[in-house]
């Protein structure tokens, strides 16, 4: 699903969680809803609905206020399955844990996600890969962050499903090692290896065979129906800027024309572009921030090289697209792919 990320369809509980840490260190509480456009009745009520750019606000004003460098892990191991609704109640009343890590990678949209996470088995090890999302605003600094908190969140929910014996064999992250390198394998129980190819998490999948303590057949169907309907209702709370999005996305190498867009979504040109700058966008901003993404996580992610990319975004050369990145992110192509392995 590609939801706007100023679209407001996500409960407030990854914010609050973040926040709770950080009052914990001190920080005015005041300050931090300020940051995130947030009351203090909002912040606790299960009603209020956020928006991806403000939980990316949050994180990062908590990796600017934090005095400890691994506030993101420590933070991450506080979120437990109950802070996730029927998402996390439906984990915990699967029947068998290879459904269950099936289920958590299909349905992630409902966990306020700041990755996008795959899962494998491989040579006796589960493995998960994650990759935060391919926004602009999320730098060197703040990927770090993101993977680093995810880390302690997937840890935590593993311990919450399977026994707080649970640990992982290993991590790998993408970016270069820091000053307190040999910290990490202390404070996450395994080796951390820096400088790889992806973020990973692995674990002997000896662990996927054990028996669900809390799982129910008759529950597990019924929550997941629940699950559904939630995913229906981002559908509908999705604005314009996500249904022009998901129809741009299928061919990058070859725009689609805004008329074209128009008649798909069975509306005039006219009626279109009124409802986009309804939503404070246009046509051009929705190509443009959707060409900026996938170029971010082509970088990030893969070794394509810079000619390759322009042309899969449908550039007519390789200059073009260095031009247009340069006004996105104030960085040539080969810098931000550098400075994102750092």
């Amino acid at each position: 699903m590609d939801l706007n990320p100023d679209d407001t369809v996500y409960p407030v509980a990854k914010i609050a969680l973040i926040l709770d840490a950080l009052t914990g260190e001190g920080v005015p509480k005041a300050d931090a809803l300020r940051c995130v456009r947030l009351s203090e009745a909002s912040i606790s009520s299960p009603a209020t609905r956020v928006s991806l750019n403000q939980v990316i606000d949050c994180c990062s004003y908590a990796a600017e206020r934090s005095h400890d460098p691994h506030f993101a892990y420590r933070t991450g191991l506080r979120f437990h399955v109950s802070a996730y609704g029927m998402y996390g109640f439906a984990m915990l009343s699967s029947i068998d844990y290879r459904r269950t890590l099936e289920f958590a990678v299909k349905y992630h949209q409902l966990a306020t996600p700041l990755v996008t996470m795959g899962f494998k088995e491989n040579d006796g090890c589960g493995i998960w890969l994650l990759n935060p999302l391919s926004y602009a605003r999320i730098d060197a600094r703040l990927y770090k962050f993101i993977v680093e908190m995810q880390f302690g969140i997937m840890l935590s929910l593993h311990r919450d499903l399977m026994g707080s014996s649970f640990f992982a064999r290993e991590f790998q992250v993408t970016y270069s090692s820091s000053s307190d390198a040999s910290k990490y394998a202390a404070l996450f129980g395994a080796p951390v290896l820096f400088g790889q190819s992806a973020n990973s998490l692995l674990f002997d999948s000896g662990w996927l065979d054990g028996t669900p303590r809390l799982g129910n057949q008759i529950t597990y169907p019924t929550v997941v129906s629940l699950c559904d309907a939630q995913i229906e209702e981002f559908q509908f709370r999705r604005g314009l800027v996500g249904e022009v999005r998901k129809i741009l996305v299928k061919n990058l190498m070859r725009p689609t024309r805004f008329q074209d867009v128009a008649q798909n979504l069975n509306m005039s040109e006219r009626t279109l572009r009124r409802k986009l700058r309804g939503e404070n966008s246009s046509f051009r901003q929705v190509v443009d921030e959707l060409r900026r993404d996938t170029a971010i996580r082509y970088l990030r992610e893969t070794d394509l090289t810079v000619e390759d990319i322009a042309e899969s975004l449908g550039f007519s050369d390789a200059a073009n697209f260095r031009q247009a990145f340069r006004r996105w992110t104030n960085a040539a192509p080969y810098e931000f792919r550098h400075l994102s392995k750092a």
